[in-house]
């Protein structure tokens, strides 16, 4: 069974959602009163971008390791490619992060670039700038 609610309020007790969703929900929330719970089938889309509160300073020399020995897929964020604009330090970071962790989460890689970057549930993909999701 696969539900897909997602950021819906659902007036249920702790041992209702436990009996029918099991290990299939993230809940958020006081479960004394509501929950609020998100299912893909265990699956969490996560994406990896810059932390807004990071100097640009420190987001290029993250955002240069990242395209550099990282070995992240920098191609995206070039000129007249579709993720260059908006052509700010932070974009292209958020980018070239989320394409480093989703190329090597599964072989160790992690979302931290000495504490620039952050995961997030939502999608950061804009216009034709589309952000790799890999489960």
């Amino acid at each position: 069974m696969n539900f897909s609610f997602h950021n819906q309020w659902m007036g249920a007790s702790e041992k209702f959602v436990s009996h029918f969703f099991k290990s299939k929900l993230l809940i958020y929330g006081n479960m004394a009163t509501k929950c609020l719970f998100k299912c893909l089938g265990g699956e969490f889309e996560q994406w990896c971008v810059a932390d807004e509160q990071i100097p640009d300073d420190e987001l290029q020399m993250a955002l240069d390791w990242a395209c550099g020995k990282g070995g992240a897929n920098c191609s995206s964020i070039q000129p007249n490619q579709p993720c260059f604009n908006p052509n700010t330090v932070k974009d292209h970071a958020s980018f070239a992060f989320n394409n480093y962790f989703q190329s090597f989460k599964h072989q160790g890689g992690s979302c931290f670039f000495k504490g620039a970057a952050i995961i997030t549930e939502l999608d950061p993909s804009h216009g034709s700038c589309q952000y790799e999701f890999i489960p």
